[in-house]
This record gives structure tokens, sequence and C-alpha cells, in this order.
């Protein structure tokens, strides 16, 4: 069975989400699952160099107590599914894209639950700037990558037309917002779902031959 999950970095849903997936997983047995991490920005305008955290979240909730309203409820959410997001930690808004390139890089070894996990408990957990190439070599070699040819990989713009490719080819598929996992490319999970709404799916995919689902 194959999984394709598109996600953003940045989105504090994805890491709710991969962790009720990872619960659905360790729950279902039903045999192999292959995972693909696929690409999402939420913020495609972004500079390059990311945008001061105050401003970005003026910006988008018109307010820091509209902010905090919102992000009190993630807060809880993330509790319930063991992580203790600190966002008063995080001073930017980064540009994803380089993050995304990391993560297509560490597919080669077979890493990239290891990255995407590291760059969530970077990002939500010790608030680093994920847009930042260094921090994004360091993150990735303490994942078990190699962090001398990630720093030359990451120097250059390498897969960036690739992973460009992806991002509008998640836009072609219809998604408008993430998470979203896609089983078999047919049987499609929007948002940070119970794990029951996945193993139902699950079951559905492995009938082979029924119905595309939405979710």
């Amino acid at each position: 069975m194959k999984l394709d999950i598109y996600s953003d970095t940045i989105c504090p849903w994805c890491f709710i989400g991969k962790r009720r997936l990872e619960k659905a997983l360790a729950g279902h047995s039903g045999g192999g699952i292959s995972i693909a991490w696929r690409p999402f920005e939420l913020n495609p305008a972004m500079a390059a160099g990311g945008m001061a955290r105050e401003e970005y979240l003026a910006r988008k909730f018109g307010g820091p107590e509209r902010a905090r309203q919102v992000y009190a409820a993630i807060a809880e959410a993330g509790r319930e599914e063991g992580i203790a997001f600190a966002f008063d930690r995080i001073r930017r808004t980064p540009n994803s894209f380089d993050s995304h390139r990391l993560i297509r890089y560490a597919a080669s070894s077979g890493r990239q639950d290891e990255v995407v996990e590291a760059l969530f408990r970077g990002y939500f957990l010790d608030g680093l700037d994920i847009g930042d190439r260094d921090v994004l070599a360091g993150i990735g070699a303490s994942a078990g990558l190699a962090k001398v040819e990630l720093d030359a990989y990451l120097a250059t713009d390498a897969d960036a037309r690739e992973t460009r490719a992806d991002l509008a080819g998640a836009r072609t598929l219809g998604i408008d917002a993430v998470p979203c996992f896609i089983v078999n490319a047919r049987h499609a999970i929007s948002g940070a779902q119970p794990p029951e709404t996945f193993n139902r799916i699950f079951d559905l995919a492995r009938a082979e031959g029924g119905m595309s689902e939405k979710v």
C-alpha cells in the first residue's frame, strides 16, 4: 500500500496529523505501508528570508489576541498527542521551500520520516529557523544524513525545479490545505483525522476495487 502525505513543515496540524497517523499504523495489522512525504507551501509567496513572527501573525490573524486564541486550541490538540508546542520560541516564520528540498533529498537514503520529525521538532519545540540552510543542514545531520554532503547540496539549487513541480502537482490534485493523506492514489484523508479514520481508509484500500473516498 502506498501513502503519500502532503504537508508543510511549518504547519502545526501536520505535526499533529503525523502523530495520529503513527497511532493508526501502530494499531493496524494489515501489513506494510510505503510512505512518501510530499511538499506543500502554506505561504508560497513568502520572502526567501522569511518574516518576523509578530509581523506574520499580525497579517494572518489581524492581531496578537486572535493569534493567541488560535494557537491555544492547537496547543491543546498537541498536548493530547504528546506534542509540547512552544510557539513562543518561534522568532521567524520561514520560507519552507528549502526544508522541502531537504525532505526530498532524504528520500534517497530512506530517511524522510526521520527528517520530517526532526524538522517539526526543531521548528515547533525549539523555535529553530528552518528557512536557514545552516540550520537545515544541522537538522538533517541529526536525522542521520551526512552533513558534508548535505551542506554541499543545500548550498546549491539542486532539486529546486523538481520540488516546484511537486508543489504544482499538489495544486493540480486540488489540494488546498494540509495535511492531506492519499492512499494508493485513490483514497484521500484531509486534515489531522483520528486514527480510526486512517484505519477505515486503509481497510477500504486493501479491499481493492472499492470506490474512491474523500473524508
